[in-house]
Order: C-alpha cells, then sequence, then structure tokens
C-alpha cells in the first residue's frame, strides 16, 4: 500500500498556483508601442506568424522575452519591465530597430546609453519610493543595473548587449539564402524540451549567455515562452505546460522558507550545510536564505514518498527531458512541478505566477509582513507555527 501523500505540501502549493491563476505576472507586451498592433480587439496576440520587416512577429517577441529575462534579474520587477518598455520606445522612434536588427544597438550604441540613462532616472521617480517602502530601505539606493553597478556602459554591454547578440550571431551563421526571420525562436526549440533550452541559452558554448543570466532568468524565459504567451510552435509536452523547472528567486525561495515548504524535503542543518541558510549573513546580522543553492540538491524524504516519486520520474522523462529513465533521487527545485503535475489543476507557470504575487504584495522581505492580508496565511508555518521563520531568516 502506497503511503499517504504529503496533502499539506499539496494543499500549500495548489493554494499558491490558484492565487497565480488570478494574479498572472508578465510583461506588459501592450505598452511596447511596435507590439501594439500584434493585438487583436480582446487583446489577444494574433497572426504571430505574419512578417514584420526582417522577423516574424513571434520572432520579435521571442527576442524582447529573452532580454527581458535577462533584465528581470533586478531588484525591482516592475521597474525594469518600465525601464525596457521605455527604452525600447525611444529607440523605435529614433530609427534604432535594435530588435529587427541588432547590430543596431552597437552601432548607436551612444543613443542607447543615452536612453537606458534616462529611462532609469524616470523609472526611478515613480518607483524608488515604493520599492524603499517595500523592503525598508531608502528611495536614494533604487538601482535597476544589476551587481549594484553604477556604469550604465557595463551593464548595457554585458546585459543588453549579450542579450541582443544571440539573434545577431545566429543570423549572421545561418547559411546564406537560408530564411532567417524565426533564427532565434528555431534555435530554442531545437532543443528537446523548454527546460534543455533554460541550460542552454546559459550555457552553449557558442550561444550561451553565461553569467549574464541566471538559472532563474533562464526558466522565467521558458516559462514566458511556453506559458504566458504560448508563443512555441511545438505542440509535444516536452514543450507543453509541464516542460520547465519553477523559476526560484528570493520571492520564491522566501514564501516556500516562510510557509514551512521547503523544511518538509530537508532539515535546517541540511539547508545550512547546502549553503542555503547561511547563519548571520543576512541584513540586520539574521539568517541569509541563499535559494540558488537549493539546485540540484536531493530529498530522502521526497524520494521515499511514492506518490511524489512517481509523478517526479514522469516530469523528469517526459516533460523536462532531462532523463531517460527513472531518476532514483527527487531534487528539490522539481517537487512542486512534480506535485502539480500530479495533481493536475495547475501549471508550474500559475505557480511562479502566485509566489510572485504573494512575495512581492504580502510576504515582503523584513519582519513586518503583510500575514493578515495574505491569501496563504491559514496554511502557513510562519504565520500560524513558528514565527522564526519570518523573523529569523531574509533573502
Amino acid at each position: 500500500m502506497n503511503p499517504p501523500k504529503n496533502e499539506w505540501a499539496w494543499e500549500l502549493v495548489t493554494a499558491i498556483a490558484e492565487v497565480g491563476h488570478s494574479f498572472p505576472s508578465r510583461p506588459d507586451l501592450q505598452g511596447v508601442e511596435i507590439f501594439q498592433h500584434y493585438f487583436d480587439g480582446a487583446g489577444q496576440l494574433t497572426d504571430l506568424d505574419k512578417r514584420d520587416g526582417a522577423c516574424s512577429r513571434r520572432e520579435l517577441l521571442v527576442r524582447y522575452l529573452l532580454l527581458n529575462a535577462v533584465l528581470d534579474q533586478g531588484p525591482d520587477t516592475p521597474g525594469v519591465r518600465m525601464l525596457l518598455a521605455q527604452v525600447t520606445n525611444e529607440l523605435y522612434r529614433q530609427e534604432v530597430r535594435f530588435l529587427h536588427r541588432p547590430e543596431e544597438f552597437f552601432k548607436e550604441l551612444g543613443i542607447a546609453v543615452d536612453q537606458i540613462t534616462s529611462a532609469h532616472e524616470a523609472v526611478a521617480k515613480v518607483r524608488a519610493s515604493l520599492w524603499a517602502e517595500a523592503n525598508q530601505s531608502r528611495a536614494s539606493r533604487y538601482n535597476l543595473f544589476l551587481d549594484n553597478t553604477r556604469q550604465v556602459l557595463g551593464y548595457a554591454m554585458f546585459r543588453w548587449g549579450t542579450s541582443l547578440a544571440v539573434p545577431l550571431l545566429l543570423t549572421k551563421d545561418a547559411p546564406a539564402g537560408e530564411d532567417t526571420s524565426t533564427a532565434l525562436l528555431d534555435y530554442i526549440q531545437s532543443w528537446p524540451s523548454a527546460e534543455c533550452m533554460s541550460q542552454q541559452i546559459k550555457d552553449h558554448p557558442r550561444y550561451g549567455l553565461g553569467k549574464a543570466i541566471g538559472d532563474k532568468a533562464a526558466h522565467l524565459f521558458a516559462k514566458w515562452i511556453v506559458h504566458s504567451y504560448r508563443l512555441s510552435t511545438r505542440t509535444d509536452v516536452s514543450w507543453g505546460l509541464y516542460s520547465f523547472e519553477v523559476p526560484f528567486d528570493s520571492n520564491a525561495g522566501r514564501v516556500l522558507w516562510r510557509t514551512g515548504f521547503l523544511l518538509e524535503w530537508a532539515s535546517e542543518n541540511e539547508y545550512r550545510r547546502w549553503d542555503v541558510v547561511q547563519p548571520g549573513q543576512g541584513k540586520g546580522g539574521l539568517h541569509y536564505l541563499r535559494i540558488t543553492n537549493i539546485r540540484g540538491k536531493h530529498s530522502v524524504k521526497a524520494t521515499a514518498d511514492s506518490n511524489l516519486a512517481g509523478a517526479y520520474a514522469d516530469l523528469c522523462m517526459k516533460h523536462l527531458r532531462t532523463h531517460t529513465r527513472p531518476p532514483k533521487t527527487v531534487e528539490i527545485q522539481r517537487i512542486p512541478a512534480a506535485i502539480l503535475l500530479a495533481d493536475g489543476k495547475h501549471t508550474p507557470g500559475e505557480l511562479d505566477d502566485g509566489l510572485m504575487h504573494i512575495g512581492t504584495a504580502f510576504c515582503f522581505n523584513h519582519g513586518e509582513p503583510l500575514c493578515t492580508e495574505c491569501p496563504v496565511a491559514h496554511l502557513c508555518k510562519g504565520h500560524q507555527e513558528d514565527a522564526s521563520l519570518i523573523q529569523s531568516y531574509r533573502t
């Protein structure tokens, strides 16, 4: 007889995904002027295979979303998306058509740097105080340039430049006479699954972005392609709604730690040994949660749960295509997706949207989150049982 499944963990994951279903988080493509005619009267993307200059509409959207994913590693997601939309609009108004012709970004680098600088100043006027209040910080510390740099040129070349170089190089590498109107889309869909693609967009020796993109951002890109905007033209399940890992970032990790979900699958001592929990390294001398260090870590408890292990094997072999035979152990970062696959009611994309909404609207990264207003407070062990999960840790 199979042991009973962890009902609480199932309920928590599905409850967060239900929040995500109601509050989807994705870039506002309609705010980008060149994309406005891609939408019909109901606000749905239409005629995506229609040509727009040298590219298809679908290709241009994929190029924009790759750039957005790279930039979205910053501290303020709404601000990052405002910045990218404003810079895109201004550059196109000046005929710097950098999505259609990525080489124009480099040819007109001075204009691009000027526009990034002015857009950052404009966004800061709107977002800095809101960001500071939510993070108990100072508005003067607001910075979207990543790595806390103040040098716009380095940011423009390393983050924007590497992202735009991928479709540029793919086009240059294409055989003479070959149609390159979908160069980036064709490349990313050449991999067995969206999960495999998310790894290659970072690690490929020729086209990989390397340190310019993190695992979270690569999975976010996959999510937008197969879940948020359904831009993939592949119909197999390995490019379907369960074909990528849930992006694990500070928001996701904070919610999953405070609710007690992560401690269901490994002990705090294990997380400390893995440097996921770094004692005394957080703000104010609290414990720091480095959630990205969870990747690749295995759970003995989850492996022994036959209900979960069966769904996990199905996830890895059929959807993620990372295994050709049932894996012997269960990796912690894939447990939420396995639960959702087994449950069949919600998707990893909805779960990520829910984690984003809860993490940015309620579960703030300080000691005064809005627990009483949080939609999963009734399931949260940090709120219901152990306040130290909230008070003693920061991301």
